[in-house]
């Protein structure tokens, strides 16, 4: 089986602290740059699996750095570099504490809330009569608080975040601008690869004035994407999509009587399931891209990471 980065502990010139969240490790480099290492950790209902799964950093990444990279034209971003596979180097940023879900369908928890009777979500009204996975008529922004390791992301709306300024009025109106305007972008995208980008969240900072997107864009770890070819048939016959995300990982955790709550436990991850989530993933990048993926080697993850990332510092 092949090796995954769980946890890092470097110490890189310049760096004065670190961040371990969730899936990413984030070292700040003379409060200026930030170094963000994305592991093969992998969280679900705000609960970071005990395996991790060999190259899902590595396809994060490239995901990530290929989106952001296409992009460029429609919002200032934080990457400065990907020095290595696993890593992306950026303007150090002072992040908003909310996360901009944007949707274009009804699914996931959305669906859930819905299913329930609730007809309203962080302030949206939402109509009458809708079905699980059917197109909103204009794709919707359903905001949430970014949580702390351990606590869950709560559901917040524009009035919430106004009042409690955690964005002025002129930032949240960008925030939105921005998010709308990255969400029908990778829905073209998308829909070029044979997809429907469903949902997705994008999260913002600033930096000397400056709104930038920073961390993770359109990856399947932020994103879920449906299969375009039959979508149209399974929603008529009220059949589930055939879809690219992370939702299989947590279908995976429920049928085993997980989903995050006080007393459940993780159910056990053996290699075999492991093994098929890393493939899973593997899939996920080829269709988002378009791209063959390329396995790096993982013996020496670690003193890789190090070295590559230790040269970009030293001569930038």
């Amino acid at each position: 089986m092949k090796k995954a980065l769980v946890r890092t502990d470097f110490n890189f010139p310049g760096q004065k602290s670190v961040y371990h969240g969730k899936v990413r490790d984030v070292y700040n480099i003379n409060n200026e740059v930030l170094v963000m290492v994305a592991t093969d950790r992998i969280s679900a209902f705000d609960v970071v699996l005990p395996e991790g799964i060999p190259y899902k950093g590595q396809m994060l990444n490239q995901i990530a750095a290929k989106f952001l990279d296409a992009t460029t034209d429609i919002c200032p971003n934080w990457k400065l570099a990907t020095p290595d596979p696993m890593v992306t180097v950026g303007v150090q940023c002072k992040g908003f504490p909310v996360e901009m879900i944007v949707r274009g369908y009804l699914c996931g928890s959305a669906w859930r809330t819905y299913k329930s009777g609730v007809r309203e979500i962080c302030g949206v009204k939402l109509p009458e009569g809708m079905r699980e996975n059917e197109r909103f008529p204009e794709p919707i922004i359903t905001p949430t608080t970014k949580a702390e390791i351990g606590e869950h992301d709560a559901d917040i709306s524009k009035e919430e975040i106004l009042a409690q300024g955690l964005a002025t009025p002129e930032e949240y109106a960008l925030l939105e601008k921005y998010t709308m305007a990255l969400f029908k972008r990778g829905t073209e995208i998308a829909a070029e690869r044979g997809l429907i980008l469903v949902d997705t969240k994008y999260e913002f900072g600033t930096s000397n004035g400056t709104i930038y997107l920073m961390d993770e864009i359109h990856t399947p770890d932020s994103s879920r994407y449906f299969y375009s070819e039959g979508y149209k048939e399974r929603f008529e016959k009220g059949e589930p999509q055939k879809q690219l995300s992370k939702e299989f990982v947590r279908e995976w955790l429920m049928e085993n009587g997980f989903q995050g709550k006080a007393g459940q436990k993780v159910p056990e991850m053996t290699p075999a399931i492991v093994e098929g989530i890393s493939d899973r993933y593997i899939e996920l990048f080829e269709h988002i891209t378009g791209e063959k993926f390329v396995k790096v080697d993982t013996d020496n993850l670690t003193s890789r990471i190090e070295k590559n990332v230790t040269e970009y510092l030293k001569n930038k």
